[in-house]
């Protein structure tokens, strides 16, 4: 696992040490990341980022096509430091991703895969079914069959060879917005779906009542509503646990 201290201007990736500091980096490649911090301080800085990359440290020295993703991986963390992105870690897709993600907390993730992109996906997608997130995905593979899938498991935005600095922020903008936009939308299916399923409990309450205690419609309503009000419940829950009572006494 990388955090951003990891990127030196070089390129290289300096290991950290038990005490999160870096081990290897040199003076140079502090003042450079201070620098890119001052120089592009914006409020895209409040976005807290995630990169979900292949480990490609082993075998870079003998694998041309490893060295060419690795340049590629290093381009895009470069970019979005230069954007003003706060990149909190660099993690593989792995069965600890959903753990790490977590203990993490970000806002946005950031997948960067190329050939493999439809199994890092699905690890992501996995990792944040219960808190959902933007997921933005870049990848240099060509093969754009399965970006309808990627789409409807949650994917924000599906960037082919999009890794030019100038493009990053408003695809990230983009991606932020329209998750934002189907969150909303989603909170809103589940508020109608709940007002669907109270008025079939509360209906079936004022039932009993007007059953039980010889009540018309409206006083029946009347007399949940102000219980419901008085306990300081919703009315489809005040609903519902009176019927869950009058199922157990029978």
């Amino acid at each position: 696992m990388y955090g951003l201290g990891d990127l030196s201007r070089d390129g290289h990736h300096h290991p950290l040490n038990g005490r999160g500091r870096l081990e290897q980096a040199t003076v140079g490649d502090l003042f450079w990341l201070e620098s890119c911090t001052k120089r592009f301080m914006t409020p895209s800085q409040t976005l807290r980022l995630v990169i979900i990359a292949p480990d490609l440290l082993e075998g870079i020295a003998t694998d041309s096509h490893a060295r060419a993703q690795a340049e590629r991986s290093r381009q895009l963390r470069i970019g979005l430091l230069e954007n003003g992105y706060n990149v909190v870690a660099v993690l593989p897709a792995d069965t600890f991703l959903y753990e790490r993600l977590a203990q993490l907390q970000p806002d946005m993730i950031i997948v960067d895969a190329e050939s493999e992109a439809r199994d890092s996906l699905e690890h992501v997608v996995m990792a944040t079914r219960d808190a959902r997130r933007p997921i933005v995905l870049f990848t240099n593979d060509n093969d754009t069959s399965h970006v309808k899938d990627a789409v409807a498991a949650g994917v924000s935005a599906y960037i082919v060879a999009g890794l030019s600095p100038e493009r990053i922020r408003p695809i990230l903008d983009v991606a932020m917005a329209r998750f934002e936009h189907e969150q909303g939308l989603r909170r809103e299916l589940a508020d109608v779906r709940i007002e669907l399923q109270d008025r079939k409990i509360i209906d079936r309450a004022k039932g009993l009542l007007m059953q039980r205690q010889n009540l018309t419609e409206k006083a029946a309503y009347d007399k949940l509503r102000k219980a419901a009000m008085d306990k300081g419940l919703r009315l489809g829950e005040l609903a519902q646990r009176m019927l869950d009572a009058a199922d157990l006494l029978g």
